[in-house]
């Protein structure tokens, strides 16, 4: 039986199998109170951003400054491209 994780969590099951496959705290709760919400369709296909490859280095480079990359001024355009993925 699942452990309570209090009000915070709406599925105290799907948050424990996550966190058992090594997610973050914040993403098993993200992923299992969007499960537990029925206006939300966690499992359908995300957002349809363009690919990294079809954006220009300075949208790449602003993305990088958003999420918090060091090093980004550096970077050439496929290091961006790298980190972001790797980030």
């Amino acid at each position: 039986m699942a452990t309570n994780h209090g009000p915070q969590i709406k599925d105290d099951e799907t948050y424990e199998a996550l966190r058992d496959e090594g997610a973050s705290k914040e993403k098993a709760a993200r992923i299992a109170n969007a499960q537990a919400n029925p206006d939300q369709n966690p499992s359908e296909a995300g957002g349809h951003a363009e690919p990294y490859e079809e954006r220009t280095k300075d949208e790449l480079y602003e993305r990088a400054q958003e999420i918090g990359i060091e090093g980004r001024s550096d970077m050439t355009k496929d290091e961006l491209i790298e980190a972001l993925r790797n980030h």
